[in-house]
């Protein structure tokens, strides 16, 4: 089963990663405090990262894993401990 992202888009509440299988993952903006105040603009300002097992957001200093989300975990930076 191969679990690389291969497109990004987000809604106003949502981040909605397509894997290289064809699924479609939802994970909500509040999971990550950083994705959730920025700007649209921001948000599109990112790259897949390790043939898009992760997504990275230089100017948001904000790192991703596609095995993560698939496991339900959020942000994990210190004083930001949200999980599914």
């Amino acid at each position: 089963m191969n679990t690389s992202a291969t497109e990004l888009s987000f809604d106003s509440s949502m981040m909605w990663v397509t894997l290289a299988d064809g699924r479609k993952l939802g994970v909500p903006l509040a999971y990550f405090p950083r994705l959730l105040t920025a700007t649209p603009e921001q948000r599109q300002c990112f790259e897949f990262s390790g043939n898009g097992t992760g997504i990275h957001w230089d100017e948001l200093d904000e790192d991703i894993s596609v095995q993560g989300l698939l496991m339900g975990v959020g942000d994990r930076t210190r004083g930001n401990r949200m999980a599914a």
